[in-house]
């Protein structure tokens, strides 16, 4: 089973690598932009084909190394 973690910056962390998109973008005439925030994702293949447990071990994965709580969010989306 496919599982992707995505991982972004909690509200009110800085962010200057989507400070820096964000003033790429409206240099090359995105003026509607409003604000960019860069995350990651990590891909990964969980051989199991039980759904909740494969949610399971990708939180236990994202708490212990994907994600840093301090400064980070993380949702888990199951890629079937």
């Amino acid at each position: 089973m496919k599982i992707a973690v995505n991982v972004h910056l909690k509200k009110g962390v800085l962010d200057p690598q989507g400070k820096a998109v964000l003033h790429a973008l409206e240099t090359l005439g995105f003026d509607d932009v409003k604000d960019v925030r860069v995350g990651k994702q990590i891909l990964i293949d969980i051989n199991t084909t039980n759904k909740e447990k494969a949610i399971e071990v990708a939180k236990k994965m994202a708490d212990e190394l994907l994600a840093n709580p301090v400064i980070e969010n993380y949702e888990i989306e199951v890629k079937e």
